[in-house]
């Protein structure tokens, strides 16, 4: 007599860790620059939470391979962000460095499986800009097509509770701006995988001490003729060192 085999049970599908609503994530940043961290987290997780955002609710979702952040930026926050950026804007006009913005880009990169929203960023390398003006004129949506930016600001009014700089590693960023409010910092990846402090941009013949003065210490609160002493200045180190290699 033939025994009859009692097929074995498959085994189920994990379900995916529920995603929480737009309404929650609102709750948890209804106070500007408060960053709320959800721990042990996977890439599909990160993802969906991004994509359940509407672009008009400016919210910042960073994932560093384990933990996710979130964060609503305060209108001091997007004030410096502006600045900064008009910095590298108008000192690579007067210096005439191609460039091209990338904006407040969510580089989601699941290829290695992090992500973020960078305050603002920036190509300079000839290739990439090569790349990013083929990808215009073939109609790309998206940003999985595009190269990863040479230049990234950072604004940290609070400080991140994830590992942005591992963020920016992985992407290979080469360079960061960082801000805290008080302080500018110019970071570029070394060959240990580290950013490290330096003195100089490499994309711009710019110090450290100079984008501080632009941001902190020079008078914004008429942001054009801010921009027109900027221009001057500009002009100014431009002529005095020559034109850069």
């Amino acid at each position: 007599m033939s025994s009859i085999k009692t097929p074995l049970p498959v085994p189920s599908s994990p379900i995916p860790r529920p995603v929480p609503t737009l309404a929650e994530i609102e709750e948890m940043v209804a106070d500007p620059d408060q960053r709320v961290v959800i721990r042990g987290v996977d890439y599909a997780f990160y993802e969906r939470l991004v994509d359940s955002i509407p672009e008009w609710r400016h919210i910042h979702v960073d994932f560093d391979g384990k933990d996710l952040e979130v964060m609503s930026p305060s209108h001091t926050h997007e004030g410096s962000k502006r600045l900064l950026g008009r910095v590298v804007e108008l000192f690579a006009e007067e210096c005439e460095i191609p460039l091209r913005s990338a904006s407040q880009t969510t580089w989601k990169r699941p290829e290695i499986a992090r992500g973020l929203e960078a305050d603002e960023s920036y190509y300079f390398e000839r290739g990439k800009l090569d790349a990013v003006a083929a990808s215009k004129r073939r109609r790309v949506k998206g940003v999985a097509a595009l190269p990863n930016p040479d230049l990234a600001i950072e604004v940290d009014i609070s400080p991140s509770k994830v590992d942005r700089a591992g963020i920016y590693a992985a992407m290979q960023v080469p360079e960061v701006w960082r801000f805290d409010g008080v302080e500018v910092a110019i970071e570029q990846l070394g060959a240990d995988g580290r950013y490290h402090a330096a003195l100089t941009s490499q994309f711009l013949p710019v110090t450290t001490e100079q984008v501080r003065r632009w941001v902190v210490d020079e008078d914004s609160s008429d942001e054009s003729a801010w921009a027109r002493r900027m221009r001057v200045w500009a002009r100014a180190e431009f002529l005095s060192r020559g034109k850069p290699a």
